[in-house]
């Protein structure tokens, strides 16, 4: 009786010691909560002028903040490690996996605000009138207008 006297005994002063050294302390729980909506949208409210990279097929929206770049019928948005792709400049935009992207926007030098920004700059309704909108450079355009305006090669008068 002696041995169960002592257990119990020594439970009881267990748990009254660790009640006390707990007891001292307020019992907390924090939540955290973190959801990842990825980067703003990609807003581009009004028709933006465009420039032209020299020696590519890529125009450049230069008066915005972030990179918006047009080739081949399509607008391209880089926004960290995901790439955007939309047929308007005002979207929708979708993500498009970074290996669709094409070699030409990516061949656009990290520095082409500063390098290229005093290039022309072309209203956006000139320049989807010139139908660079339908993916033509600047210079085939340019080479168009001349056809037609002076005609070129067989058969013209």
């Amino acid at each position: 009786m002696k041995k169960i006297m002592g257990k119990v005994l020594g439970t009881v002063i267990l748990v009254g010691a660790l009640c006390a050294a707990g007891g001292t302390k307020e019992a907390t729980a924090e939540v955290y909560v973190n959801i990842n909506l990825g980067p703003p949208p990609i807003v581009v409210a009004e028709p933006p002028e465009l420039v032209l990279v020299p020696g590519l097929p890529v125009y450049f929206v230069p008066q915005l903040e972030f990179d918006v770049f047009f080739h081949a019928g399509y607008w391209w948005s880089p926004r960290g490690n995901t790439w955007y792709r939309a047929r308007a400049y005002n979207g929708p935009w979708g993500i498009v996996n970074k290996r669709h992207v094409p070699a030409a926007v990516f061949r656009v030098p990290h520095d082409y605000r500063g390098r290229y920004e005093r290039e022309e700059h072309i209203p956006y309704g000139q320049w989807k009138k010139q139908g660079h909108d339908q993916g033509k450079r600047h210079g085939e355009w340019q080479e168009e207008k001349q056809e037609q305006k002076h005609g070129r090669g067989h058969g013209h008068k």
